[in-house]
């Protein structure tokens, strides 16, 4: 079997596994609020304006902003699903490095950023207050196997959803061109269809879910001795 058949085949196990975990539906707006922040920083480096940020209990969000060019919507509708994606590389990156703990930092910061200056709806501030409070929790245990298997956890379902998410949409942009979210968007403002943009996030997506994975199976081709001496620390 091809690397990218054990890809496929280690997605689908994950998704199995996380979505029949407790609380799993909490923890998929992560990703959610990944895919909104990748809009927000993209906007405010091409000098435009974040009005704001909902999400939503459905695992939805919005990211509402202005620029002054139209052109400008194209990267940042591009930026969400690609920022989801090589963000969860990036989780599982730091995990084969043994830096569970400064991945969940990174994780607080962004949360704490997107509380401040974009998050405005309800249900938004709730989820991530919830969320923040929680990654304080695991930085602050003394258990580091506890707080491993939490990072795990997230680092997991943000694959899945950052997987899921753009294969999903592929569907949507077939059938229902319109209501295609980011892809619909690039459809109006560039006159290439929506379809071809949302495979264009579904490749983006199965590429980082296998570097992803194959950072995952690295920590475990480590020699025992020395994965016990990082964990130590």
């Amino acid at each position: 079997m091809g690397k990218w058949g054990t890809t496929i085949i280690f997605i689908v196990i994950a998704a199995i596994l996380t979505y029949i975990i407790p609380f799993n539906s909490y923890f998929r707006n992560v990703d959610t609020m990944i895919h909104e922040f990748g809009h927000a920083l993209v906007t405010l480096v091409l000098s435009g304006k974040v009005l704001y940020i909902h999400l939503f209990n459905d695992h939805s969000g919005v990211t509402y902003s202005e620029v002054w060019d139209s052109w400008r919507f194209i990267p940042i509708s591009l930026a969400g699903y690609i920022t989801a994606s090589l963000f969860t590389a990036l989780l599982f990156a730091l995990y084969a490095r043994d830096k569970a703990r400064a991945g969940l930092i990174l994780l607080s910061v962004i949360t704490v950023i997107n509380l401040i200056f974009f998050i405005r709806n309800g249900f938004g501030v709730f989820w991530a207050i919830g969320f923040l409070a929680i990654n304080l929790l695991m930085l602050w245990i003394p258990w580091l196997l506890v707080r491993e298997l939490y990072f795990v956890l997230i680092a997991f379902i943000c694959l899945v959803e950052s997987v899921f998410t753009p294969i999903y949409l592929v569907f949507t942009a077939v059938t229902s061109p319109g209501y295609a979210g980011d892809a619909a968007n690039l459809w109006e403002a560039t006159y290439i269809p929506a379809v071809v943009w949302a495979l264009l996030f579904a490749i983006v997506a199965l590429a980082c879910a296998r570097y992803a994975l194959g950072q995952f199976m690295k920590e475990f081709r480590k020699p025992s001795q020395s994965r016990k001496v990082t964990r130590t620390q």
